[in-house]
């Protein structure tokens, strides 16, 4: 077992209610897209709402209704990268133009995480926020510039945010 895990974090602006005609496609194939994540190699946790089926009832900005979050943790960044471009997860992903908004600023970010940590979602947006400021570095990273996993223990519990 590793004494890290990866954390994701990717934020969406939905272009309607959840309830709405333009997002039953979307919401129809939620329980499908999180059952394959929950048996997908290298997978270790999701965040779920009070609901416990999904993370739709978090509204991570309280102005604005709109914004929805997708937190998870994964063994690695492989793991998580074959599970987002290498399953039938692409493709939902290939259609998020038809529910939700473009975004001009960042929307993702991963983080290394001590294994057995399960992020809040104040923890994710502080991890988008950083990227967003000040780019991809150790302490919040994308897919285009990963960071490795700390070496030791001490330089996660040293981190500041």
């Amino acid at each position: 077992m590793t004494a890290f895990h990866l954390a994701q974090v990717n934020i969406g602006r939905i272009i309607a209610p959840l309830d709405e005609p333009e997002l039953a496609g979307f919401v129809a194939q939620l329980p499908e897209i999180n059952a394959l994540a929950d048996r997908s190699p290298g997978f270790v946790w999701r965040m779920v709402d009070d609901g416990g089926e999904d993370a739709t009832g978090f509204r991570p900005d309280e102005r604005d209704d709109m914004l929805l979050i997708n937190c998870s943790v994964w063994e690695s960044v492989e793991s998580l990268r074959n599970f987002t471009y290498h399953t039938d997860h692409l493709r939902v992903l290939s259609r998020r133009r038809e529910w939700f908004r473009r975004m001009a600023e960042t929307h993702q970010a991963l983080w290394w995480i001590p294994a057995g940590h399960r992020p809040s979602v104040a923890e994710a947006m502080e991890r988008v926020a950083l990227v967003r400021e000040h780019g991809p570095g150790p302490l919040a990273f994308t897919f285009r510039d990963p960071y490795p996993a700390p070496a030791g223990a001490a330089q996660i519990q040293g981190s500041q945010i």
